[in-house]
Order: C-alpha cells, then sequence, then structure tokens
C-alpha cells in the first residue's frame, strides 16, 4: 500500500447547520484547507469533485481549473494532495472521489486507519515485550 497522509481535526461540529455549513465543517475535520490556502482552492476543489461524484463523473484538472477560475498548477498540486491523503483516485487524466459518496468514502479511510493502528499496536506491543 502506497503511503498516506491523512490529517484528521477535532472541530466543534456546528449546530442547527445548513449544507454548506455542514461540508465546512467535514472538509476541515478533513484537513481540506490550511492558512495557508487563503481562497480554500483545496476546499472548492473537493467539492467539485464531491458534486460530480453525484453525478458520476470525473473530471480533468483542466475542467476543475477552468470552473473553479484557478490555475491548472494550483489545481493539481491539490489533486496531488488529495490524491495522498487516499480521498482522491486518478484514472485516464480524470479525478473522482474514491467512492460515490462521503460515507463511503469515510468509512473506506476509517477502515484503512484501523488496519494500521492495529499494525502500529502489534509493532508497539513487540518494542514492548523487547525492551522487557
Amino acid at each position: 500500500m502506497a503511503a498516506r497522509k491523512l490529517t484528521i481535526y477535532r472541530l466543534q461540529r456546528p449546530k442547527n447547520a445548513d449544507i454548506n455549513k455542514q461540508v465546512m465543517w467535514f472538509s476541515g475535520a478533513m484537513g481540506l484547507f490550511t492558512c495557508r490556502d487563503k481562497s480554500k482552492s483545496c476546499y472548492r476543489i473537493f467539492l467539485e469533485l464531491l458534486k460530480a461524484a453525484k453525478q458520476g463523473k470525473a473530471l480533468s484538472s483542466d475542467e476543475i481549473a477552468y470552473r473553479l477560475h484557478l490555475s491548472r498548477g494550483a489545481v493539481v498540486h491539490h489533486l496531488n494532495n488529495l490524491i495522498d491523503s487516499g480521498m482522491v483516485v486518478a484514472q485516464k487524466n480524470k479525478y473522482s472521489l474514491r467512492e460515490a459518496s462521503l460515507d463511503l468514502l469515510v468509512k473506506d479511510l476509517k477502515k484503512e486507519m484501523d488496519e494500521m493502528f492495529a499494525e502500529i499496536n502489534s509493532v508497539a506491543e513487540d518494542i514492548d515485550r523487547m525492551l522487557d
């Protein structure tokens, strides 16, 4: 399995939130934008991919750049980060969410994390035994 980097933030969930606030919270909790990303480009790219996923489509970096009025370079940079996190996949120069829904995406990511934590725990137990 390729190395993945996924940053999860514990944020207070908004109460009585509309769809936009819910998506913003989800994106923030999943680390989709940082202080350096002033225009929230990564969030906007993720949102475009989410909309496309609901239509069963994949998008090229050029399509995303055109729709969001971003440079192709900026789009590719953020797409690569989303791929590294395991949230996005690339096939034939088209990009899509790894799963057709956010629910399935989160379940897959959680399964991967559970497997990784089990492996980390196993190594920790080995180290503790070696040190005793």
